[in-house]
């Protein structure tokens, strides 16, 4: 028995409304580009997707704040760019949970991702670190995204 045919990702029908955020999709796709075409001369290692991972939080926010927030777009056109990569569906889920609401990327909440098995030091609110002390992220570049602050 032949494979019932379904549209692609990417040849869904477009929702309507897509016409009116698309302008700023394609901006934030072009700033995307070129953060990764962006010379790392200078840089440390760390600090090289230090710029997308900020475009890809700005992007996702966006999409985020447009149906959660504004109420500006319908759920179909929400689906439509969760489903195709124009945010992040996991990091929109974390931003609805209380503690959340400032989340910079999920990998600072991943404790197998840092030395001592906790959350990334971003996470810290700013009233329990030292006095005169900057924090940064080193998978994000984030200087803090507890929801204290």
């Amino acid at each position: 028995m032949p494979k019932a045919k379904t549209l692609s990702k990417r040849k869904q029908q477009r929702p309507e409304g897509l016409d009116e955020i698309e302008p700023t999709l394609n901006e934030f796709e072009q700033r995307m580009r070129d953060a990764e075409n962006e010379s790392t001369a200078g840089k440390r290692k760390v600090e090289s997707t230090w710029s997308v991972m900020r475009i890809h939080h700005q992007r996702s926010r966006y999409i985020y704040d447009l149906y959660y927030k504004r109420k500006a777009i319908s759920r179909k056109l929400y689906k439509y760019c969760i489903d195709n990569g124009y945010g992040d569906g996991n990091l929109i889920a974390k931003w609805k949970k209380q503690g959340f609401e400032k989340l910079c990327c999920l990998q600072c909440i991943q404790p197998r991702d840092t030395n001592y098995g906790t959350a990334c030091i971003c996470r810290v609110p700013k009233a329990n670190l030292e006095e005169g002390r900057t924090v940064q992220c080193v998978h994000c570049g984030c200087r803090g995204c507890a929801s204290s602050d």
